[in-house]
């Protein structure tokens, strides 16, 4: 009998993708899953990956927002006229 997986080690190394590379394969997920055609156990992996995926682009963007804030504090700081 196959031993159950949390998908946590399936989705282990997009930790180490930047936010295009786990974006493309998001879309590519989504349209896996919106094509059908797979059996259930095959569509939980893909949505399974397309959450970790999704987490993944998100947390990139939290970054970027708050790169972007901290440079708009400094900028207020620190005018240059």
């Amino acid at each position: 009998m196959p031993t159950k997986d949390t998908g946590e080690a399936k989705n282990a190394d997009i930790a180490s993708l930047s936010y295009e590379q786990a974006r493309e394969e998001l879309v590519a997920v989504v349209s896996q899953l919106e094509a059908g055609g797979t059996s259930l156990e095959q569509s939980l992996a893909l949505w399974e990956r397309g959450e970790a995926l999704a987490q993944r682009c998100e947390a990139w963007l939290a970054g970027a927002q708050e790169r972007i804030e901290q440079a708009r504090q400094a900028s207020a700081q620190n005018p240059e006229d």
